[in-house]
């Protein structure tokens, strides 16, 4: 079985010049890794494995190490987060209430799974454990906004806010 690739690595010349000048100014110092992959997250938004490998070889090092520290951290993404970041609340208190159910429709809404970002870069789709608003459960956030209490049939209007947003 194979999986459809949503989105496809799309760096620019002017990015690949700013990973280069950051390798540049860390590669011979001890630990270079980590501020390198910091500041390549900054430049690209996200490490897809096409920067992985401008740093491992910048660094002089495998892509494997790469990799490695890149998948250990939780700091770091491979996958590109869209222009709305919806995070949907796991924790105890929301799951309880139905959060589960919020997540299937947010999936059902935008045609991902938790996890992808949508084709056009608009929206990306995480789980995660604990917001703290437990006393709105169950929540979900939207790059900085909460929404809470919500139930299932809630989902599309609130996205088609942010569909309709330029």
């Amino acid at each position: 079985m194979s999986e459809k690739v949503l989105n496809v690595f799309k760096g620019t010349p002017e990015q690949e010049r700013n990973l280069k000048s950051v390798i540049e100014a860390h590669k011979d110092q001890p630990g270079a890794l980590m501020p390198v992959l910091q500041q390549a997250q900054e430049i690209y938004g996200y490490l897809p494995i096409e920067v992985q490998k401008m740093v491992a070889d910048g660094l002089n090092m495998s892509l494997s190490e790469v990799y490695g520290v890149a998948t250990f951290y939780s700091q770091f993404s491979l996958t590109p987060k869209g222009e709305y970041r919806i995070n949907v609340c796991l924790g105890t208190a929301c799951y309880v209430k139905g959060a589960d159910k919020i997540l299937k429709a947010v999936e059902k809404k935008l045609g991902i799974k938790s996890g992808q970002c949508t084709p056009d870069g608009r929206f990306s789709l995480d789980s995660t454990r604990c917001i703290g608003a437990c006393g709105l459960a169950p929540v979900m956030m939207i790059n900085d906004e909460v929404y809470g209490r919500l139930k299932p049939d809630m989902i599309d209007s609130i996205l088609d806010k942010y569909y309709s947003q330029k």
